[in-house]
């Protein structure tokens, strides 16, 4: 297994050499703030330059087509909200907590299932700054992301642009149907970090690899069981 010395090494090899990454991360303090930081900048300057982007009024009318019908009244006041500034600002709210929510309960899920470990020695806070490291790939697309955003010349773009693993963006499923949701869930990120975590897991506790990849996959095959068959059946 190779060396990582310090977080700027651990942030490139989490891409291609995890195991060493793990190890090192679950021996040094403090690590986890690199990717905290570089996710959270992603996160939150993508939204702020697609917001000032975007053509404001087509993206309201998008969102009013995505309700179904409404009276013109009901139209009207959901066409109130979207300024541009109070867009803004609800983007970046939720661009700076959804990340940290997410994150804790990820970590509560995580140490709780890996408290049966012989050999458990990791914490909440451990299984935290883990959780950062397992989103890495959010970056490296967000990257693309923002590079397809930055070249579009045209400004009636949907947000898949800043998500162009999805399977809205690849499969084009518009604002309008009930599966855009879903398909901006389902990512290329979200299975590279279901891999990263099982290398994790094993690498943190004595666990066998078929276990770990339950362990990492579980939560995700749930809610996205959930979420699919309540869209089949609507």
């Amino acid at each position: 297994m190779h060396n990582v010395s310090n977080p700027f090494q651990a942030c490139n090899d989490i891409f291609f050499k995890p195991n060493g990454v793990f190890k090192a991360v679950g021996e040094n303090n403090n690590w986890s703030w690199m990717p905290f930081l570089l996710i959270m900048a992603m996160s939150l300057v993508s939204q702020y330059l697609y917001v000032n982007f975007v053509d404001i009024e087509w993206f309201a009318e998008m969102n009013v087509a995505a309700q179904g019908d409404m009276s013109p009244a009901e139209e009207d006041h959901i066409k109130a909200f979207f300024t541009r500034e109070t867009l803004l600002w609800s983007s970046l709210i939720g661009a700076f907590f959804v990340p940290i929510i997410a994150s804790a309960a990820y970590a509560v899920y995580v140490n709780l299932m890996t408290r049966s470990d012989d050999s458990h020695v990791y914490g909440f806070t451990d299984w935290y700054g883990f959780a950062w490291w397992i989103s890495m790939p959010y970056v490296l697309t967000g990257l693309v992301g923002l590079a397809l955003l930055l070249l579009s010349s045209d400004h009636q773009v949907t947000p898949t642009i800043l998500s162009p693993a999805s399977l809205s963006f690849v499969a084009d499923i518009s604002m309008d149907s009930p599966w855009y949701e879903l398909g901006q869930g389902v990512r290329l990120e979200l299975f590279w970090g279901i891999y990263l975590a099982t290398v994790g897991i094993t690498q943190w506790t004595s666990f066998s690899l078929k276990k770990a990849a339950i362990i990492a996959s579980a939560p995700y095959i749930v809610i996205y069981g959930i979420w699919l068959t309540a869209l089949a059946i609507i």
